[in-house]
């Protein structure tokens, strides 16, 4: 049996620590290259064929040595990027990662602690990341939190709370069926397309989700909101919740949070923030009084992978109700149950959300707040926002471009003035120069519609970006717009 036993029992540690200790450090060294010379690469090039051809191979049944694996990795996926750390990435709202948050990632991954809870290091330093996350946004400290995901899942944690405050009915028992009334939410126009998809997990049904106008700001229209809800009341609704949008995904615009969390008092309204693009503005010493009144909500989702660029993925859910967040997500199966001693002494984190196995996210975080300091990530955010302002200025002053919205946080959306006013000839325009900018490695940008007017949008996201980029970017959709316009 002994012999047996030799023969059957693996393990996958190296056979060779020294190797693998050697490769380890290649491995790092690459990494920091890889972002110090980060702007003598394109932020994105098309994959050749035999590149894609790669991905597409069986399951491997036999070992390689880690060396050829990894040679494999930064020959078919280093290069091609999505991009979004490179100071010329202003495409979808993202980070822009650091290199304390991708060593937290990789500690997080070698110390391999479950999320879930209990009494070690990993879960106090998971609740001291929500903590100061309370104090960004200036929730009390006894408010609740979990971090999740991204900010759809915050979001989706923040409205089933709401839900479940709001359903006058022991929903999590007997299912939304049983509420004497159907619930209603309310946001902007300008929302994002997660609040949908929450509502619909939620069984509330896409219905249930109230678009109200927005203004020429692209905020959202307070008297349409105030006659929605009374509306909802004649017909025999129940409004439940006001999604307050502190940065809208299209333009950045930032809803009046101050009114919407007055209304919501005087409506006994649940109120959420998704604060996901544009909440940690509370911490920019310049722009904090954009998101005023964010500190008054029921809930607030935010995103640490945007702002405090932080590797992906995290997220974060803040519940002022203690009581609310951990009633709505509490389950304690007898193979959980608390001890008075050992492991299973701490707190189950797993109560305040839907994982039950979650990550280490909180490490990278830390690591970086702990290097940089708070007040630094406040005015990298400052510096972004000014950025933001200075393209408009430089948009403005370009005789062939036209800017569409307000310039509120750090979204700046412009078109190309053109002679043929056919909307879709702006908008083939618009795409071609979109993409030849990608394909020519200048930048990467995003396009977007808003209020029927198609643009081209930048996110400025970066705490790589600098000024003469902007400058760069100008100038070289200028350029296209010659080229695309005289091409046969």
């Amino acid at each position: 049996m002994d012999g047996l036993l030799e023969r059957i029992e693996e393990t996958l540690d190296p056979e060779d620590w020294g190797a693998t200790e050697a490769l380890s450090h290649q491995i790092v060294s690459d990494a920091v290259s890889y972002l110090r010379d980060i702007r003598e690469r394109p932020p994105w090039q098309p994959m050749p064929a035999e590149v894609r051809e790669v991905f597409a191979e069986p399951l491997p049944r036999g070992p390689s040595p880690l060396a050829v694996v990894y040679r494999s990795v930064t020959e078919n996926l280093m290069p091609y990027p999505m991009g979004n750390v490179h100071p010329r990435f202003w495409s979808w709202y993202m980070g822009s990662s650091n290199i304390a948050g991708a060593l937290g990632d990789f500690l997080a991954a070698v110390q391999g602690s479950n999320l879930g809870g209990g009494n070690h290091a990993a879960a106090l330093m998971d609740q001291q990341v929500v903590g100061w996350c309370k104090q960004m946004v200036g929730f009390p400290a006894s408010a609740s939190g979990t971090l999740e995901s991204g900010g759809s899942m915050a979001n989706l944690i923040g409205l089933t709370v709401a839900r479940n405050v709001k359903a006058d009915v022991d929903v999590r028992e007997c299912g939304v069926a049983a509420m004497p009334r159907q619930l209603r939410f309310y946001a902007s126009d300008q929302v994002h397309s997660c609040h949908r998809k929450a509502l619909e997990a939620l069984g509330l049904g896409n219905q249930a989700l109230r678009r109200i106008p927005s203004d020429d700001a692209m905020r959202i229209d307070l008297a349409a909101l105030r006659m929605a809800i009374w509306e909802d009341r004649v017909a025999g609704f129940r409004p439940a919740c006001i999604i307050g949008t502190a940065g809208t995904v299209n333009s950045g615009a930032i809803d009046d949070l101050d009114a919407l969390a007055s209304l919501a008092v005087e409506e006994e309204l649940w109120f959420h923030v998704d604060g996901c693009i544009g909440a940690l503005a509370a911490i920019a010493p310049a722009n904090r009084h954009l998101v005023a009144g964010i500190e008054r909500a029921d809930s607030v989702a935010l995103d640490p992978h945007k702002w405090l660029h932080a590797p992906f993925e995290v997220g974060c859910a803040l519940v002022r109700d203690p009581q609310a967040h951990h009633g709505t997500f509490a389950v304690t199966p007898e193979y959980l149950e608390s001890s008075p001693r050992g492991l299973a002494a701490g707190a189950w984190l797993h109560e305040y959300g839907l994982q039950t196995t979650r990550g280490f996210r909180a490490l990278k975080v830390w690591m970086a707040i702990k290097q940089h300091g708070i007040e630094k990530f406040g005015r990298l955010i400052d510096q972004n926002i000014a950025q933001a302002h200075y393209l408009s200025d430089l948009i403005d002053a370009e005789p062939t471009l036209e800017r569409l919205t307000p310039t509120t946080l750090n979204i700046v959306c412009f078109a190309c003035r053109t002679d043929n006013p056919d909307p879709e000839a702006i908008k083939t325009l618009n795409v071609e120069i979109m993409l030849r900018l990608q394909e020519e490695g200048i930048a990467v940008l995003s396009d977007t519609t808003i209020k029927g007017q198609h643009c081209l949008r930048v996110a400025i996201t970066n705490h790589r970006t600098r000024c003469t980029d902007l400058d760069v970017l100008v100038r070289e959709v200028v350029r296209l717009q010659s080229e695309v316009s005289t091409s046969p």
